[in-house]
């Protein structure tokens, strides 16, 4: 493993490639590992490390071909690669009992890498996913989506249908919400055209719904009624699939529950890690 130090994170060479991970440090606080959304990076769990100051060490990988970590010469990034670099990021850092927060992709990533590696984890949250691969009729939306963002990059109608789909209706309407919206906006606006290997990973992303009865750990499952590309429905599956699962469904909430409504989700994120039964 080598290692490159800057202020808030470091680059870490793990799986053949550079992954940028920012990690609060506190060896001696039980671990939280967040997995984040494509479109987005570790820094959407800004608010999480705040809240769980002094309580929870927070380690917060960027995937490969986002972010600031590496990018890859694939053509697609699948979740399969990807739950394989985290668990190669979780030896070289020794982390045990981990607690995971996942959002969007970051729940097809932790699913596959908890089912392999269970010993590792001890509790999993997880907002605005799913297990379930996508259903043809959105496929094929979403796949112009991904050959759009390719050719033209994040502008024009690429980025408004990116922001739709990142955020509920009621969000981005909202007007105390507007400073949220234009961070947001601003950041995917600067996406890289390179970024669709990643983008077509997600899209392309076989089910793990089989995978959902062997996870036994408790896990806490975020859905917001306007979340678009993962409806309720499919947070419905996982609640049934898995056994040891509770749900809060979010009324007037999109994709991304915990930058949407962080004075619902994130207090209930931390008490459920201090106790995690559902």
């Amino acid at each position: 493993m080598s290692q490159a130090t800057a202020q808030s994170g470091s680059f870490m060479n793990v799986n053949g490639i550079n992954l940028w991970v920012a990690d609060t440090g506190e060896v001696h606080l039980p671990p939280i590992l967040c997995l984040h959304s494509c479109f987005l990076d570790g820094t959407m769990f800004d608010g999480l490390v705040a809240a769980a100051a002094g309580k929870y060490r927070v380690v917060r990988p960027d995937f490969r071909g986002q972010g600031r970590s590496a990018p890859d010469t694939v053509d697609i990034i699948t979740m399969e690669k990807c739950a394989e670099d985290m668990e190669a990021l979780i030896e070289a850092m020794g982390l045990t009992s981990i607690n995971v927060m996942a959002q969007s992709m970051g729940g097809d990533v932790a699913f596959r890498l908890i089912a392999h590696r269970p010993e590792l984890f001890r509790s999993l949250v997880v907002a605005g996913s799913s297990a379930c691969s996508e259903p043809s009729g959105q496929l094929a939306e979403f796949r112009q989506w991904v050959i759009d963002a390719g050719n033209e990059g994040f502008a024009g109608h690429v980025l408004d249908t990116t922001m739709a789909i990142m955020f509920g209706v009621t969000t981005r309407s909202d007007p105390a919400k507007t400073a949220l919206m234009d961070y947001w906006r601003g950041k995917i606006a600067e996406l890289p055209k390179a970024l669709r290997p990643a983008m077509s990973g997600v899209m392309e992303r076989s089910t793990s719904v089989p995978l959902l009865p062997g996870i036994k750990l408790p896990v806490l499952i975020f859905n917001g009624e306007e979340d678009k590309p993962r409806p309720p429905a499919w947070s419905d599956e996982m609640l049934r699939e898995l056994p040891n699962a509770k749900l809060i469904r979010l009324k007037k909430i999109g994709h991304s529950p915990t930058l949407e409504a962080p004075e619902q989700v994130l207090p209930a994120i931390i008490e459920f890690y201090n106790n995690p039964r559902v």
